[in-house]
């Protein structure tokens, strides 16, 4: 079966990516040459792009994952649900949460109490998409890769249905291939 036949358009290429993660590894490593910076990858959608960007930091950092979702097929369902906690005790720690899209906002904004409440000394997001047009709680990432308009993307570890994340760039879904689910 060939996944990239259900896709409309290519909305970030690989060498678009690869210079994204670049851009951000370059920035974020000097804003936090200085600090404990722990990686939070928000799974499964963001572990793509976190193992991307890691390798763009150059400065000391740790890496732990989180499992949350507010999503059911293609739309949100306001409700946070937890599914994997962190391994690492974020008390004290500069926390960048890296997420594959911001959309709603819902989860981030959970995650971002949530670690605040656990003693993080900073938190902040990196976003490697950013799609403003949805959004529903307020947050507002502080490293961003793109700003994507309101179409239903998948690839690079953004999923539709748990297919499509192994694409090596960001694609527009036909919409045929959910319009009718």
């Amino acid at each position: 079966m060939n996944i990239e036949k259900d896709i409309a358009k290519v909305l970030v290429s690989e060498e678009e990516i690869k210079e994204i993660c670049a851009r951000l590894g370059k920035q974020i490593s000097e804003d936090y040459k200085d600090k404990k910076l722990l990686l939070v990858s928000v799974l499964k959608g963001a572990v793509v792009f976190m193992a991307d960007i890691m390798r763009n930091i150059t400065c000391d950092c740790q890496i732990d994952f989180m499992a949350v979702s507010s999503y059911s097929g293609t739309k949100t369902t306001g409700v946070v649900k937890f599914k994997k906690d962190l391994d690492i005790n974020p008390d004290g720690m500069d926390i960048l949460l890296v997420e594959d899209i911001l959309d709603s906002g819902v989860t981030l904004a959970y995650l971002k109490n949530l670690l605040f409440d656990r003693n993080a000394a900073s938190i902040k997001v990196c976003a490697f998409l950013d799609k403003p047009a949805n959004r529903r709680a307020d947050i507002k990432a502080d490293y961003v890769g793109k700003e994507v308009p309101d179409e239903f993307v998948v690839g690079y570890g953004l999923d539709y249905d748990e297919k499509y994340r192994n694409l090596p760039f960001v694609g527009v879904l036909d919409e045929s291939v959910y319009s009718d689910k």
